[in-house]
């Protein structure tokens, strides 16, 4: 039943509002949302850079977790412990896998379809509406990203999904086409799936994948440098108008 919910959800919720988006704009979906058609060398960049920039994201995250609200915001601070304590008791129960069936429906239900949908609705559109109201696309992108990270409200996972928002954003500017964003939004909720799967295989509990996937400082050091590397290869190509394949 939380699945089906959690599907419906996502459609009704980011899918259908942008796809409405585009037919108010008397416009075809492919044409308003930049859907061309992608190239293998590009793909592969897309894939290089979620693979590297991976442990730096758990950085984050780790980083995130251990944040605390000053003195005098105690029940501020009780309130986002409790909302994410559900939040994750939920996360737990829609990773459960008892078979490959259920890593297939994982997979599309926690990969797939938000991937697509929840890049049509704020990159297609919350992004390109704040494009058109501030003129800047930079602004664009990290209020899209802002957004897009408030609304899972995860307070302890802010941080990673705010820079995942606007690594994104910068993918469909850069290369002028939402696939490359899909697929890098699916790349990141596919390796949690991947991940919750190997460790049920494992019978490791979920709540230990921290320490299950760690790495020596330098080596979210070395994640952060490449990540940065292929991101400005990438606005480099697309800057000056270099195509791949």
């Amino acid at each position: 039943g939380l699945k089906i919910f959690q599907i419906l959800s996502s459609i009704g919720l980011f899918l259908l509002p942008p796809l409405f988006l585009a037919l108010t704009e008397r416009r075809k979906i492919n044409e308003f949302f930049s859907f061309k058609k992608p190239s293998a060398a590009w793909l592969g960049l897309v894939f290089l850079l979620m693979i590297v920039s991976m442990p730096f994201m758990e950085w984050t995250a780790l980083w995130n977790q251990q944040m605390h609200l000053p003195k005098g915001l105690e029940s501020v601070e009780s309130w986002m412990k409790a909302k994410e304590a559900e939040a994750m008791r939920l996360t737990y129960i829609l990773l459960k896998i008892n078979g490959l069936g259920d890593f297939l429906v994982n997979l599309f239900m926690i990969a797939m379809l938000p991937a697509l949908a929840e890049e049509l609705m704020f990159r297609g559109g919350v992004q390109r509406a704040f494009k058109r109201m501030f003129n800047n696309p930079h602004v664009a992108i990290w209020l899209a990203a802002f957004i897009f990270s408030a609304i899972h409200l995860q307070f302890y996972g802010f941080l990673p999904r705010l820079l995942l928002g606007a690594l994104f954003g910068y993918i469909y500017l850069w290369t002028g086409n939402l696939w490359y964003a899909i697929l890098a939004h699916f790349l990141n909720n596919a390796y949690a799936v991947c991940v919750a799967w190997y460790l049920q295989l494992k019978n490791i509990p979920l709540s230990n994948v921290e320490a299950s996937f760690s790495f020596a400082w330098y080596g979210y050091l070395i994640s952060f440098v490449m990540a940065a590397y292929l991101l400005i290869y990438i606005k480099n190509k697309s800057t000056y108008g270099k195509q791949l394949g």
